[in-house]
């Protein structure tokens, strides 16, 4: 399992997103694992979720930054 953020990151992403990320620029990249994490962070929703299925938090969070910042 990936330790640093991107690779968590990427992790959480589904095949396609994983692949579009990761045709990216690697600043790009970094940008978005930082999103995702103060996503993971901030967001109380994904505590709850977090607590039954970490990757699927993980997943939802992935897909909010990507939605948002894509």
């Amino acid at each position: 399992m990936p330790t640093d953020a991107v690779g968590r990151f990427l992790a959480a992403l589904g095949p396609q997103q994983r692949e579009a990320v990761t045709g990216r620029p690697q600043e790009d990249q970094e940008r978005l694992a930082a999103a995702w994490e103060r996503e993971l962070v901030s967001d109380d929703e994904l505590d709850t979720l977090d607590e039954l299925s970490p990757p699927a938090a993980e997943a939802e969070a992935a897909r909010r930054v990507l939605d948002r910042e894509g």
